[in-house]
């Protein structure tokens, strides 16, 4: 039997019409606040409203429901970071099949949770490996020794045709509206999402440019067009954006982007996490550092979008509030608002007072004292971290600090000191 490996309009129209009672349809928002920033339109469609808070839902059904019932009863796998993991668990409590669900054992908790929830007595989750690629590995050995069907989160015909309906909906919202697109940004990880919406775009809008965005710690998918002969498999990845961080996209997904995509981003995690502060704090929008890649790229088209209407996915709202002090530690970092130091600081009364007078600025804050050792019996190793109110006081901070104690060290430019020690 001939394996399908491309996707067509009429498979997502078909995909539609299985999910049109199982999938909510999701809001395209005009966002004031975006629009304002970036002097254009900028609409949202808000997956991270859907039944399990992102798009997976729409790929993990389709691909699950057009197996015949006896591979049904043989029941289903997946791995998942988590989003595509609720998905296949909303289908297999939905009908009422047996899933075995492999997550990276560092998936968030709540994500974790969430697919108990979602699944009940039907699932059964299973923690392994520090990536997807590794959990990837381990659920394709247990599919075949026990004679189940895996449920791939991305390299899949009709998990990509599914993840496609979401283009087939903001193209039918939009034109009720009147609206056209100019630009279209989606977060890639595995790709499934990108082909899905690209190839609906481009037979029904093609003068709406796609821009995929990747985190720059895993921009597997740019890494591979950029060689434009095979995918690639990264050998190391930033797991910060777990959602879309994957060392190796599909092979389906690739031949699709490659022709359908106009233009790759990658993202600073850090931006990311500016993004995701900022739409909570501006728009009360819960989004996931995935469902903010959209948004956050906005910025580095920011010329190009003047004056043009833009729509982003937010593709996820499944962000764990546990991860919510680390979100804010990297957007400091990234927005050079906070700066950390290894200092030799004088052991004797009055060594504090001293330096917070002579070199902190007016408003400048100590968010972290702590010594490392004593060194001697006149000084100390300390680590010292400081928040500034304008990051352009850093320059002016480093002088300070070098007349302070010139054999300082600058732990923000070193990421493995940063690791250990912050």
């Amino acid at each position: 039997m001939t394996v399908k490996t491309t996707v067509s309009t009429q498979d997502i129209d078909e995909a539609f019409l299985r999910l049109k009672d199982i999938v909510k349809e999701t809001p395209l928002q005009l966002d004031h606040y975006l629009s304002q920033k970036y002097d254009c339109k900028v609409y949202l469609k808000r997956e991270d409203l859907q039944w399990v808070r992102s798009f997976k839902l729409r790929g993990a059904y389709n691909a699950i429901s057009v197996l015949s019932e006896e591979a049904k009863n043989r029941g289903i796998t997946c791995a998942s970071a988590g989003n595509h993991a609720q998905g296949v668990a909303y289908t297999a409590k939905k009908l009422n099949l047996r899933a075995v669900i492999f997550m990276p054992v560092t998936t968030p908790l709540q994500k974790i949770n969430q697919v108990q929830f979602f699944g009940s007595d039907n699932v059964e989750v299973v923690l392994t490996g520090d990536t997807f690629d590794h959990c990837l590995e381990e659920a394709l050995a247990y599919t075949k020794e026990n004679e189940m069907n895996f449920i791939d989160p991305f390299n899949n015909v009709f998990t990509i045709s599914g993840q496609g309906t979401l283009a087939k909906e903001i193209i039918e919202q939009s034109e009720a509206d009147g609206v056209k697109f100019d630009y279209l940004f989606s977060a890639i990880g595995g790709g499934g999402l990108i082909s899905g919406i690209s190839t609906y775009f481009k037979a029904y809008s093609p003068n709406t440019q796609i821009i995929g965005v990747e985190p720059a710690g895993a921009c597997s998918m740019y890494e591979s067009v950029v060689v434009n002969k095979r995918v690639i498999t990264l050998d190391h990845i930033d797991k910060f954006v777990d959602g879309a961080s994957v060392a190796r996209v599909g092979d389906i997904t690739f031949d699709i982007a490659k022709h359908n995509v106009d233009d790759y981003v990658q993202v600073d995690e850090g931006a990311v996490c500016s993004t995701i502060l900022d739409m909570y704090s501006k728009q009360a929008i819960v989004a996931e550092p995935a469902g903010a890649l959209s948004v956050a790229a906005l910025e580095n088209y920011r010329a190009k979008i003047k004056g043009k209407t833009v729509v982003c996915v937010v593709s996820g709202g499944n962000n764990d509030i546990n991860r919510m002090k680390e979100i804010e530690e990297r957007s400091l970092l990234f927005e050079e608002m906070k700066h950390y130091f290894i200092l030799n600081f004088p052991q004797r009364p009055g060594a504090l007072r001293e330096f917070v007078n002579d070199v902190l600025g007016p408003q400048d804050d100590i968010t972290k004292f702590e010594y490392l050792k004593k060194s001697s019996q006149t000084t100390g190793t300390v680590i010292i971290g400081i928040q500034l109110k304008h990051h352009n006081d850093l320059i002016q901070l480093k002088e300070r600090v070098n007349q302070f104690d010139p054999s300082n060290i600058y732990i923000n430019e070193n990421k493995m000191l940063y690791s250990l020690l912050i």
